[in-house]
């Protein structure tokens, strides 16, 4: 295959063709912000306790004295899954006795909240914890509802990879937007539990390979000076104003039927795109479909306002540039050692980063305050995330940046560990600190595996690692859920890992201004543990070698 790049150098490094698909794409990204952590507003848990019933006849003493009290985490609070029993407090109020002044009552004479729970409407109209009553022995399945949009992510990243391999950039991308969009819908007449955990599923699967497809599809369409803005400041940045604008749409909205169908319905302002935003030259051209290639690129070139050539393949790229006799697959993301050792590190680097992203995103809702503001702020700290990833990102290698930024998101992990009770305010910096720096670290790895991993299998690469991330994705709100064991369990969990992660980075090939490989064969090498890299004067040694033989053989 000749070098897309030098091929297409006539359409500049600017101009109106870049700037609409770079926009277009970005304004797409918008809705994975809102799809991503709605969770956080639609499964939070209210405030509750055991229900009294009206006909129990109870003084208003008594009925507050019928929730009994228990120790969490060294304080003391009303206890949210049992009673005393209805029974034995209406006997007493009848007999006229007071709480706490003529009769102690003790755990004996508890039970469960048979008649259900009263759960507070301060923040919150309605959620699917309040609707199910998702609480006490059945509160598992609020994070198992939370891992399943994840489970989604998971099986998303395995199969968009290869799809748009093989059908197209443009098509995944138009349908998993519409797959989104009817399947929040539909999830939110969802007639149970069960119900909503098969469609959030689906919106995961959606989402994750509408995120992915348009990655891949900017990385390869944009020219190289955009290139990296749009993978940064541009697909992120635009994910974070979703993200930002969500917090607004839930405060306004506090019902999560209603706020599942608010949300679907934005996504309908779409679907005009698919006739603005073009296919993937480069990948028409890989699968040999030079005319349809040729096409766009002319129509590129009246955009940008350049002549493009009048023959812009030549016969012997032309050759080249035939359908290819193997078909790709994500098997051969693995094939080779070179190729599998470095997809082995970039399975633990995704999953590390997103079980501490995803992790900290998910906290949001049981931090001290408001969970909207919370929910704000912590989307918040993502901008200076990306505005300082992006510089540094074009001027700085891939590789220490990486490790650098985990070594920040683990270290405040476990710095928060040693915060006072006394002080929410340090802790909460602390966290956001931390979310800092697992943001910046999830703007490094994306782009980062993207520019190691060939044309033929970037796609199938840049998925099979967005599915290791899904396992972290997965465990993240078990790793939460850890905390009513032990609040300091998941910080030191997703810490070590993050740590982990950060030494393991250094084993990968550095990317920083190289060309973008296009086949498996001009894939950099594995550093590995004794792995040197070669010396500009061995490399100069070897090509004079190489030479020399080759003369040698035409003589």
């Amino acid at each position: 295959m000749g070098d897309y790049d030098d091929i297409t150098a006539f359409l500049g490094q600017k101009g109106p063709y870049f700037y609409t698909t770079f926009f277009l794409l970005n304004v797409i990204y918008i809705s994975t912000g809102f799809f991503g952590l709605f969770f956080v507003f639609v499964g939070a848990t209210p405030p509750h306790h055991c229900f009294i019933p009206e006909s129990s006849n109870l003084s208003e003493v008594w009925r507050k004295a019928i929730i009994p009290t228990e120790v969490v985490n060294g304080h003391e609070e009303n206890s949210k899954c049992s009673r005393y029993r209805l029974d034995v407090v209406r006997n007493l109020s009848a007999l006229g006795y007071i709480p706490g002044l003529d009769i102690n009552l003790t755990q004996v004479d508890q039970e469960r909240c048979v008649d259900g729970w009263t759960y507070s409407d301060d923040i919150y109209q309605s959620t699917i914890v309040t609707e199910w009553d998702l609480v006490c022995d059945n509160e598992w399945k609020t994070p198992f509802a939370s891992s399943t949009l994840f489970i989604g992510f998971l099986i998303g990243s395995l199969v968009s990879g290869q799809l748009s391999d093989r059908f197209g950039r443009k098509k995944v991308l138009f349908g998993s937007l519409l797959a989104q969009m009817l399947s929040v819908f539909i999830q939110a007449f969802s007639p149970s539990w069960e119900f909503f955990c098969v469609l959030f599923t689906f919106v995961g699967a959606s989402q994750i390979s509408l995120y992915i497809t348009a990655f891949v599809l900017g990385t390869e369409v944009l020219c190289k000076s955009m290139r990296e803005i749009f993978t940064t400041l541009g697909a992120f940045l635009h994910y974070c104003i979703g993200y930002m604008i969500l917090p607004g749409i839930a405060y306004a909205i506090r019902d999560w039927r209603t706020l599942l169908i608010t949300l679907s319905s934005i996504t309908v302002v779409y679907i005009p795109l698919w006739w603005m935003i073009p296919e993937s030259p480069r990948w028409l051209y890989a699968q040999g479909r030079v005319e349809e290639a040729e096409v766009i690129l002319r129509e590129a070139a009246r955009k940008n306002r350049v002549t493009a050539p009048e023959v812009i393949f030549k016969d012997a790229e032309l050759e080249v540039s035939s359908p290819p006799t193997n078909k790709y697959s994500m098997i051969d993301v693995v094939r080779t050692s070179n190729i599998r050792f470095v997809t082995l590190v970039c399975l633990f680097l995704w999953m590390a980063v997103n079980i501490g992203y995803y992790g900290l995103s998910l906290n949001t809702s049981n931090l001290s305050g408001n969970p909207h503001l919370n929910c704000f702020l912590s989307a918040l700290t993502e901008v200076p995330a990306y505005v300082v990833s992006t510089l540094l990102l074009r001027n700085c290698p891939r590789r220490p940046l990486l490790s650098a930024f985990l070594l920040i998101g683990g270290g405040m992990l476990f710095v928060i560990q040693v915060i006072p009770e006394n002080l929410p305010g340090v802790a909460i910096a602390l966290e956001m600190v931390g979310k800092f720096g697992f943001t910046m670290s999830f703007t490094v790895v994306y782009i980062y595996t993207a520019e190691i991993y060939p044309t033929v299998v970037r796609s199938a690469g840049v998925g099979m690692c967005s599915s290791a991330a899904r396992i972290g994705t997965i465990a993240a709100p078990y790793v939460i859920y850890l905390g009513s064991v032990n609040k300091y369990l998941p910080y030191i969990i997703m810490g070590s890992l993050t740590v982990a992660s950060s030494a393991m980075n250094i084993f990968l090939p550095e990317t920083f201004r190289k060309e973008l490989p296009e086949t498996v064969e001009q894939m950099q090498k594995f550093k590995g543990l004794c792995r040197r890299e070669p010396s500009k004067d061995n490399i100069m040694e070897k090509e004079g070698n190489k030479t020399t033989i080759i003369n040698e053989v035409k003589l």
